[in-house]
């Protein structure tokens, strides 16, 4: 590195290293692993691990001191590794828009400092350390505010190679631009005085910081329109099967409206015995079928039975005790929504296990303390993972699938409700509560 300026010191830099992987730690908090405690031990270690190894190579410039500074990134990236439960892809992602506002951390930090300097401030160990902290301070909060704002869920989304990529180009064209007079003045983009220098390092960070935020804007906004476009698909796709299902479900009741006619005749054949025996079984089933799923809502009733006879198919066993009435305030798509994806993420899990006895499903719709509680439980087999309490799709990538989760939130969230999952001993628990 050129001698030209007084170099950052190493153990700021390593501050403000820590610290933008820290914020980005902190903005997806839902993202976070494990407990608290663990992160606190992990953030400790990487602080004295970024500390220790940027001040051991404190004298090395030029090619060795861009050997130094990849060793911090990759620090920097293992400790956010380490704390984020999603893709390594994302946390990549995440580590370069770090990377990007540390350098604008320091370099403000150091041309202010000595900016003020110059112009007759005190010196010394203690006034230099608190200048870096006040304005490492307001660069960090700042910086924090403006993303939790773009971040409310406390997620980030998730980032795919091309993704990945762009902000990867972008993160280090920002540095070897900012960074090039600092290793050779030889250059049409170089400096060739301290506040060209200065000026140059500090807006070209800005501006890199300033991409990245408008770039990870631009994905935000394209993954919210299209996650409403596929959650607009489902509504409507549950609800054309709602129409066509009680279109099919209208014709049987008609048949066996049939049958009842065609009992009372046969009723008159010879072989009392043969005939009552089995008049008796038709009549048996046609009542069982006329009690299946009259909850008291029409609409709920049409998805329970179309539903239940699949699984009857498919031979699955689904259990319901539901109150249809309490649902009467309810549009008839978001009940086809609920009700319809509730019941087709278990019966897909039901589906995937080999044991035909253990494809159980329970369905139960009650009134509990001033809500209307909707809970579908069905056995499982397997490992789930988690993130921000629901859980991952295991279909590979998670942008096209877990949208009936989505949507389902989607639906409640109209009414004011809450979703919750949970899992225990082989058992997938999905309650739904809404405000009666």
């Amino acid at each position: 590195m050129s001698n030209v300026l007084p170099t950052i010191p190493r153990f700021y830099t390593a501050i403000a290293q820590w610290a933008g992987c820290v914020l980005y730690l902190l903005v997806y908090h839902k993202q976070r692993k494990g407990t608290l405690s663990r992160f606190i031990i992990i953030a400790a270690t990487a602080l004295t691990g970024l500390s220790l190894e940027l001040i051991l190579t404190g004298n090395w410039n030029g090619a060795p001191w861009i050997l130094a500074m990849i060793g911090s990134a990759g620090l920097m990236y293992l400790f956010m590794l380490l704390c984020m439960d999603t893709s390594w892809l994302t946390v990549g992602y995440c580590f370069v828009r770090a990377f990007v506002l540390l350098e604008l951390a320091a370099s403000l930090e150091w041309q202010l400092y000595y900016y003020f300097v110059s112009s007759g401030m005190e010196t010394g160990v203690l006034v230099e350390f608190g200048f870096m902290l006040v304005v490492y301070g307001a660069v960090f909060v700042c910086m924090f505010l403006l993303e939790r704002g773009a971040a409310e869920d406390g997620k980030c989304e998730t980032v795919q190679g091309r993704e990945f990529v762009t902000a990867l180009s972008i993160g280090v064209l920002v540095f070897v631009i900012s960074n090039l007079s600092f290793l050779t003045l030889d250059t049409p983009f170089s400096g060739s005085v301290e506040l060209d220098i200065y000026n140059i390092r500090t807006f070209v960070d800005l501006g890199g910081v300033a991409v990245l935020f408008a770039y990870h804007m631009q994905l935000r906004e394209q993954s919210a329109k299209y996650e409403v476009n596929v959650i607009q698909n489902i509504l409507e796709t549950q609800y054309v099967q709602y129409k066509q299902s009680r279109e099919s479900i209208e014709l049987v009741n008609r048949k066996y409206h049939d049958l009842k006619h065609q009992i009372a005749a046969l009723r008159a054949e010879p072989d009392a015995a043969v005939r009552e025996a089995f008049l008796d079984a038709m009549e048996e089933d046609i009542r069982s079928y006329e009690a299946q799923n009259k909850t008291g809502n029409s609409v709920l009733d049409t998805v329970l039975t179309s539903k239940s006879l699949y699984c009857q198919k498919h031979q699955i066993v689904l259990t319901t005790v539901a109150d249809g009435t309490l649902l009467n305030f309810m549009d008839a798509m978001d009940i086809c929504t609920i009700f319809g994806n509730a019941l087709d993420n278990a019966i897909e899990a039901a589906l995937e296990l080999e044991d035909k006895e253990k494809r159980l499903i329970h369905l139960t719709l009650a009134a509990q303390k001033g809500f209307v509680l909707l809970r579908v439980e069905n056995y499982f087999e397997g490992k789930l993972k988690f993130e921000g309490g629901m859980p991952v799709s295991t279909k590979g990538d998670d942008r096209f699938h877990g949208y009936g989760v989505k949507s389902i939130r989607y639906s409640v969230e109209k009414y004011g409700g809450t979703v919750s999952i949970s899992t225990e001993k082989n058992w997938f628990d999905l309650k739904v509560l809404i405000p009666a």
